[in-house]
């Protein structure tokens, strides 16, 4: 797993021991299909990364000028990972991991007033968190105007078209993965 673009372009991520059922990460051709749609630079942006294992979708936004990005993930060898892997790409100062379940660390960013202009989320596919996620999310008021949620998701499980005030905008297919990508409109 490597940093696709951008500033840290090539530079290696620390990756989930082979026996990890907790830690899937986005797979590199999905990133940059990823970040292809949204643009190659991001300019100051505010990120959220929530189940964000790795930190890789987050440290790929720093990577391509994103300002600041909060990590989320409950699981411990996520978290060191993401310790990791921010220190080694020189983005400790630009980063806070929270180390609490989503729904909580959604909670506290809202009441924190945060609003972020990215935000994605990658929920165990056996949570079938699509849902869950817009309606936390929406809750929370997280999502900056303008900006976007994107949801990797099992193709199995439905996104809805709408959602919480939320609306979809596009879909990507990756074999058995789904990328959903929401805007309030």
């Amino acid at each position: 797993m490597r940093i696709v673009a951008g500033s840290a372009k090539g530079r290696p991520l620390q990756g989930p021991k082979s026996t990890s059922r907790h830690i899937r990460p986005t797979a590199d051709r999905v990133r940059e299909t990823l970040f292809n749609v949204l643009g190659q630079w991001l300019d100051g942006q505010a990120v959220l990364d929530l189940y964000a294992g790795t930190g890789a979708l987050a440290l790929e936004a720093l990577s391509r000028g994103a300002g600041r990005a909060v990590l989320v993930d409950s699981d411990r060898e996520a978290l060191a990972l993401c310790r990791q892997n921010t220190e080694a790409l020189g983005f400790a100062a630009q980063v806070e991991i929270l180390a609490q379940p989503v729904a909580r660390a959604v909670e506290a960013l809202g009441r924190r007033g945060e609003r972020f202009e990215l935000i994605f989320a990658d929920p165990p596919y056996a949570a079938r968190g699509v849902e869950a996620v817009l309606e936390q999310v929406g809750r929370a008021g997280l999502l900056a105007s303008g900006g976007v949620l994107i949801v990797e998701h099992d193709k199995r499980e439905p996104a809805p078209e709408s959602h919480e005030g939320f609306a979809r905008e596009d879909q990507r297919r990756f074999g058995d993965t789904l990328v959903s990508f929401y805007r309030i409109p």
